[in-house]
């Protein structure tokens, strides 16, 4: 975690917006929340006995300035959250949409108004819900704070429609591990008054890191960051989606999956371990699919046979290659591999390119290689087609 914070604090230093000496008030604090080099997001909160208020811009997909108002009952339970938001190129604007949860019989109602028009939606979701903010952290402190020391809880968090189940583990005396359902486990640091002070989601998909700063500038970067995203030099997708389409001895190979960045960030052997599975891509399990027969790896030396149709890719690298894993589980996420279903695995051969590549990359040589390519490093799959 020491080594990810440096480069927080290095990412901080390049990109955020300088800091005022001085916090507002004891229960006031503010988060840069980095991925690689970049400041994906920035966010600040006052706090008061039974209220929270919040403001946040995030820069991705396309900048975002939302600011929110939790009101908390005499048990601590969330009483009503509003979510308000705002042109982050006008921040001193009226809001463009207002989000409002309340508790109803049994769960939650959220009314959700833009202009003139106001809808209404159930909610489903325990009353100790808690709202679920991507890449917007402020309200993981509140439910770590419900956490006694050595305890372990889960905590819904509503997000969308639904309140979705989270793993808060009291660790250690400062530490503490928030488990997504879907994206995995993020390390925490906090203090003796349990306040968030750092957060690792090395483990997660989203693999950011998040820094406790006395207070930031938070409408400032939302006015820059609009101006780029107008002139097409914004954030983007933290990780978009490739599609790959090859036609090879008659075979139709299509590869759909994630192409995450590098950032300015060391890719093997760090943000993806040596020895370990990896989703060999971002988001949604990468998919591979073919309409004839093929024999992947060297026929030689048996190859696995892969029928016409449709599957996942997973892969374990190492530093002299590892291997390409098919798995005949479709339409989940990178995260759920069932080793019961693999239909083979497939060594990999490991070739160092000579200029790095910013984006993960797969592509089909028509001379019959799949080629994994990212950063230094490329790994590469023979295939024949039957």
């Amino acid at each position: 975690m020491q080594i990810h914070l440096r480069l927080a604090c290095a990412a901080l230093l390049l990109s955020a917006p300088a800091l005022p000496a001085q916090t507002p008030a004891r229960d006031s604090a503010a988060l840069v929340t980095v991925l690689g080099r970049e400041t994906v997001a920035l966010e600040r909160w006052r706090r008061t006995p039974g209220r929270w208020e919040a403001e946040a811009v995030v820069r991705s997909p396309r900048t975002a300035l939302r600011r929110y108002t939790l009101e908390l009952d005499a048990a601590g339970s969330m009483r009503r959250f509003e979510e308000r938001w705002h042109d982050p190129a006008n921040p001193a604007g009226p809001p463009m949409r207002t989000d409002v949860l309340e508790p109803a019989e049994g769960g939650w109602v959220r009314r959700t108004t833009a202009g003139d028009s106001t809808r209404t939606a159930r909610v489903e979701g325990d009353a100790s819900a808690l709202p679920f903010l991507d890449l917007v952290h402020w309200p993981l402190e509140l439910a770590i704070a419900r956490v006694p020391a050595g305890a372990t809880r889960t905590q819904p968090l509503i997000t969308g429609g639904r309140a979705v189940p989270f793993t808060v583990a009291r660790t250690g005396a400062d530490q503490v591990t928030v488990t997504h359902p879907m994206r995995g486990p993020s390390t925490v640091r906090v203090d003796g008054a349990g306040r968030l002070l750092a957060l690792d989601a090395a483990q997660t998909t989203r693999k950011v890191v998040v820094t406790r700063v006395p207070w930031a500038d938070v409408e400032g970067p939302a006015r820059r960051w609009a101006a780029a995203d107008a002139a097409g030099r914004g954030l983007g997708e933290l990780s978009g989606r490739g599609r790959e389409e090859a036609t090879v001895g008659g075979a139709r190979i299509v590869v759909d999956y994630g192409t995450p960045l590098r950032r300015g960030r060391d890719i093997w052997g760090a943000i993806v371990p040596w020895g370990q599975l990896w989703r060999t891509g971002a988001n949604r399990a990468t998919h591979f699919s073919t309409t004839r027969d093929l024999v992947l790896g060297d026929p030689a030396r048996g190859g696995v046979v892969v029928p016409a149709g449709e599957y996942t890719l997973f892969s374990i690298p190492e530093r002299d290659g590892g291997v390409l894993i098919v798995n005949r589980q479709t339409g989940q996420t990178g995260t759920s591999h069932d080793p019961a279903r693999d239909l083979g695995r497939v060594p990999m051969r490991r070739v160092e390119r000579g200029e790095p590549a910013e984006r993960f990359t797969i592509s089909v040589d028509p001379a019959g290689m799949l080629r994994l390519a990212w950063d230094r490093s490329e790994f590469v799959v023979p295939f024949t087609v039957r």
